[in-house]
């Protein structure tokens, strides 16, 4: 279904599945994107200030968006990311955790220079399987608004 800004309501939700980080899917990424031992190196990450492999931030960052777009949120709307804001890392991401995310509309307005688009803000909310919060953020996106008859 397609959406457009006029569509959107403080206070609307959409929740994703659950997925489970494994090891490999941590150490996968990490080799890749954030070379760290903590990410990398089991035992490094062993003898480390964490005791094991955690996964980085921006893995969980960059699952947040996959999972939203799965979950629709946005349907089958064109949406062009703006930015993030007050991006952060609250807990630990270790192997075997399974995550959720949780997205909210925060504020709509349109947009200040192109009045065919507005900008939803969303916050965005990743959780663990013992509903502790991993990761939260506020995403800015921009709709198109709908087209005159």
């Amino acid at each position: 279904m397609r959406r457009y800004f006029e569509d959107f309501n403080i206070g609307e939700t959409w929740e994703s599945r659950a997925v489970e980080l494994t090891e490999d899917d941590i150490i996968r990424y990490a080799r890749e994107n954030d070379p760290q031992p903590m990410h990398t190196d089991p035992e490094a990450a062993a003898a480390g200030r964490f005791g094991g492999v955690i996964a980085s931030g921006w893995q969980i960052a960059a699952l947040s968006m996959r999972l939203f777009v799965e979950a629709g949120g946005y349907g089958k709307t064109p949406m062009v990311g703006m930015g993030i804001d007050e991006l952060r890392w609250r807990r630990p991401v270790r192997p075997g955790d399974r995550l959720k995310v949780t997205r909210e509309v925060v504020s709509t307005e349109l947009h200040k220079t192109r009045p065919e688009y507005g900008v939803v803000r969303t916050k965005v909310t990743v959780g663990n399987q013992e509903d502790e919060t991993v990761m939260t953020l506020i995403s800015l996106g921009q709709v198109p608004t709908r087209p005159a008859e």
